[in-house]
């Protein structure tokens, strides 16, 4: 089993959003879980332009980090993600990383895989996690659960969001072990998975690649 950490907060070693992330792979590694973190600070990912070039031939118009970032995501049976609070939105790099993957939405690319979402933020950390939870269920994942930390109130907010990490680890470990499936996140993912089909079917002498994606699979 492996288990993929993403951290989109720019303080390295010093950071409260990395705690939680490596929390949740501490977790999962304590259960048996191979677990690998990745500082999103540290890769190229250039903007998305738009050019839907991925939907045609599946390959990017860019050349930098996010090929063998994804390769690294599409390997992976679990994953957390974690940013600190910016404006009500994830950091600059986890939304370019993130709006990189309309290939991913459209072909549902995380079906079968869990997620965790970890945040930190002065006022609130929930308006992170839900945005992420969100994106996991149009990836195609389910949502094992969120952790994050409220960082105003002191060192001891971030010290139990940590112990909440670790257990969501295990949890994670747990869900990828036996396969849960949770009902209400299924018929998202379902739902979402018929409008993206219909799209495709509507778009498909235009979105070549992902038109031949679904067909060889039965459409289902």
């Amino acid at each position: 089993m492996k288990i993929l950490g993403i951290c989109a907060s720019p303080n390295g070693k010093k950071s409260q959003t990395r705690r939680l992330v490596q929390g949740v792979l501490d977790g999962a590694a304590s259960c048996g879980a191979e677990v690998e973190f990745v500082d999103l600070c540290r890769l190229r990912i250039e903007f998305c332009i738009g050019c839907r070039k991925c939907f045609d031939t599946g390959a990017c118009f860019f050349k930098d980090d996010y090929q063998g970032l994804l390769e690294k995501m599409l390997a992976a049976d679990g994953m957390v993600w974690g940013s600190p609070n910016y404006s009500f939105c994830v950091r600059a790099q986890m939304k370019a990383l993130i709006d990189r993957m309309a290939d991913v939405i459209h072909l549902q690319s995380f079906d079968g895989k869990y997620c965790c979402a970890a945040a930190t933020g002065g006022r609130d950390d929930t308006v992170i996690t839900r945005y992420l939870s969100m994106n996991f269920l149009d990836f195609g994942a389910y949502v094992t659960g969120t952790v994050g930390a409220v960082v105003t109130r002191g060192p001891q907010a971030v010290d139990a969001a940590e112990q909440t990490a670790v257990a969501l680890g295990r949890a994670l470990f747990a869900d990828i072990r036996d396969r849960r499936s949770y009902f209400d996140q299924r018929q998202e993912i379902d739902k979402n998975r018929r409008e993206f089909q219909a799209k495709i079917r509507a778009a498909k002498d235009a979105w070549r690649n992902q038109y031949a994606y679904w067909e060889a699979r039965g459409w289902p």
